[in-house]
């Protein structure tokens, strides 16, 4: 076993009984690659990814390679999710090296960390050739790599904050809406939903802007876009249909064969978005969806800390999908013979395999309507064929051995599915989607929030070992917020104002006016990065905009407005054309330029009729109160013995009411409305 094994990091304790001897990132691997003048060799990769274990399978466990790793070079192992901060420079290195990127990723660099080579996935001998065409040169022409190696690290340096300018306009514009989806347009699969390229990813940030275009113009395509690409990915084998949760993405573009791996992060801001279409649809396979990934997420990833656990690996028993996917006869025997071949015709099995090796993904021939239709039987009885059917099945496939369990709990990602509970909550009214929420912020404030206002991003046994990230503090404190508007305790908004003061002392560039992924008190690495595109997780910056402006109104912050204001005009020009990965900036332009409403419910039953308020989606709305004026602008507001609701546009608030139906009603009266930031 090498050093790896007091690793806290999972995927880095898979890799203790590795030959090779690995270091973790740190001073003490630094110090010998400068003592010792060796390259460095940074493989970095995490729990769920596949082709991570394949590699490390195939060519770390090789006696030796090992060898010639440990003889002429510093091996350092990291796992991207604790550190996201030093993958993120070496994917950058290896995307302007080779023009692509992934996991695992793999870097050649000097003593000091500058890299001069990164790839990806090596099989053995290309891994071995590899290296030794690294020696040689490593003592034939060192200046050649030191030139690379500065060149590089340089542009890196400077790609950080490009395209971060001065806008010519004060405002933002509605208009603007129509040349951000025009740029999309061309880029949706309206007939299989997602993106027209595969693999195709969830990105459920996409989605949520084309919601919230949809609410704040009625374009119907906006919508249309959003519910084909859920029922899509609901009857998909990227849903997992008797045990709920998404895996990460699909391989192909009817979204069939899963990259079974799945990830806390996916299903998280997946649940928000399915509750987020059931209140604009009412759709009842959408509620079902939240209900399940709900429960899968409870029962596989929830750890008795009120956090939740990271991933959970593709493989088990050394086959990817093995766990997911069935034999033909396995599922006949497992049936009583009158359903069986009902449920083989519906999850499309074969005797030859809809996969690979004979296996069969489950993978349903249409929506449960169409098929019950199909087979004239009401969708009543096919939903107890199904229900019974997939308790069996989900009984046999938790007697097999179960893929490996990534256990840390990182911040980030327990805040954005803090948030879905909060959303699901909204939804559906569920008292248990409450709970979760409750004890997911207890767990957080108590835990990862440090004396000092700074965060820690990782929990493991017990411990919390590195400095969190500007992701931590801008999903937590966007959370946080949200939880107050549930439950209109003042703590909860207090816990994400301190941390908004936090970043800004600590992270913010007064040259772009954004913030840098790292403290200023955080180790220092050669760059700085500055995260603005959303992907498969919003920008950090995109949501500390959205904080920055919704706190704004809330504590009628003047100075985080404008902030928030200043942060989004800077990136018009990427945002206008870069697509959907703008979506969170973009989603925040059709919020601040529609109609947005301050909702003030002030009274002993505050908390109770904001809740039937929030059923609906009012994506332009915030909501505060409680039983007593404990914000500035709750001032005035509070009448005895009668819970009065306030809806304000502009400062300026209709007349107040008791009922919630009325306040809805002056919510849609001025919901075409325009507003400027």
């Amino acid at each position: 076993m090498n050093r790896l094994a007091n690793a806290s990091s999972p995927y880095l304790q898979q890799h203790a009984d590795n030959p090779v001897d690995w270091y973790e990132w740190g001073e003490e691997a630094l110090a010998k690659a400068k003592l010792e003048n060796k390259i460095l060799i940074i493989s970095i990769g995490y729990s769920a990814c596949h082709w991570c274990h394949v590699m490390a399978h195939e060519t770390f466990m090789d006696e030796s390679i090992a060898a010639y790793m440990n003889e002429h070079f510093v091996c350092i192992k990291i796992d991207r999710e604790e550190r996201p901060d030093i993958d993120k420079i070496y994917m950058d290195a290896a995307i302007q090296l080779s023009g692509t990127g992934g996991w695992p990723l793999n870097a050649f660099a000097l003593p000091d960390g500058k890299p001069f080579y990164a790839g990806t996935y090596f099989a053995p001998d290309q891994w071995a050739g590899l290296m030794k065409q690294i020696v040689k040169i490593s003592k034939t022409n060192l200046k050649d790599i030191e030139l690379q190696a500065s060149e590089l690290t340089d542009s890196l340096k400077k790609n950080s904050n490009k395209d971060i300018k001065e806008s010519k306009t004060n405002n933002l514009q509605k208009d603007d809406l129509v040349q951000i989806f025009s740029s999309w347009q061309n880029l949706i699969d309206n007939e299989l939903g997602g993106f027209n390229k595969t693999p195709k990813f969830p990105l459920p940030v996409a989605w949520e802007f084309l919601l919230c275009h949809f609410y704040n113009t009625g374009n119907e395509q906006a919508l249309h876009a959003v519910t084909t690409t859920l029922d899509q990915m609901a009857k998909g084998g990227i849903y997992d249909q008797i045990g709920g949760g998404f895996a990460r993405y699909a391989t192909d573009n009817v979204w069939k064969v899963p990259h079974f791996e799945k990830m806390l992060y996916d299903n998280a801001q997946l649940v928000s978005l399915y509750s987020h279409a059931f209140q604009l649809t009412k759709e009842p396979r959408y509620k079902e969806i939240v209900k399940q990934t709900i429960n899968f997420i409870e029962i596989n990833l929830k750890d008795r800390s009120g956090g939740f656990y990271s991933s959970i690996d593709a493989d088990s028993e050394g086959e990817e999908g093995r766990f997911y996917t069935w034999e033909k006869e396995e599922i006949k025997r497992l049936l009583d013979k009158g359903n069986s071949g009902l449920i083989l015709e519906y999850y499309q099995i074969t005797q030859d395999g809809n996969w690979e090796n004979g296996r069969n993904i489950l993978f349903p021939v249409s929506s449960k309507e169409l098929f019950a239709k199909g087979k004239n039987i009401s969708s009543d009885k096919l939903n107890q064929v199904l229900d019974n059917a997939e308790a069996k099945l989900i009984e046999y496939r938790n007697s097999r051995v179960k893929p490996a369990t990534d256990t840390k709990i990182l911040t980030s990602w327990n805040a954005l599915m803090l948030t879905g509970c909060i959303d699901a909550y909204r939804a559906f009214n569920d008292r248990n989607y409450y709970e979760l929420a409750l004890q997911n912020a207890t767990f957080l404030t108590k835990k990862m929030i440090r004396k000092d206002g700074s965060l820690w991003r990782n929990f493991k046994n017990g411990k919390t070992t590195i400095e969190a990230f500007a992701d931590d503090y801008a999903f937590l404190s966007e959370a946080l917020i949200n939880l107050y508007e549930i439950t209109f305790d003042k703590q909860w908004l207090d816990h994400s104002t301190r941390l908004i003061e936090h970043v800004i002392k600590n992270f913010y560039d007064a040259n772009s006016g954004m913030f840098y992924y790292t403290s200023g008190l955080a180790e220092k690495l050669f760059t700085r990065s500055i995260e603005i595109e959303d992907n498969v997780v919003p920008s950090s910056n995109s949501v500390f905009a959205h904080v920055l402006f919704k706190l704004g109104r809330i504590l009628e912050n003047k100075n985080y407005s404008e902030m928030a204001l200043s942060m989004t005009l800077k990136n018009m020009n990427k945002i206008i054309g870069g697509g959907p990965y703008y979506s969170n900036w973009a989603r925040l332009i059709s919020i601040a330029t529609s109609s947005y409403t301050d909702v003030a419910i002030v009274g002993k039953d505050a908390v109770n009729k904001s809740q039937l308020m929030q059923k609906e989606y009012f994506p332009n709305a915030v909501f505060m109160g409680g039983e007593s004026e404990n914000l500035s602008i709750l001032d005035g507001k509070l009448k005895s013995g009668k819970t009065k609701i306030y809806v304000c546009i502009d400062k300026m608030c209709k007349l107040p009411v008791e009922s919630v139906e009325s306040a809805i009603e002056q919510i849609k009266e001025i919901r075409g409305t325009q507003t400027l930031l």
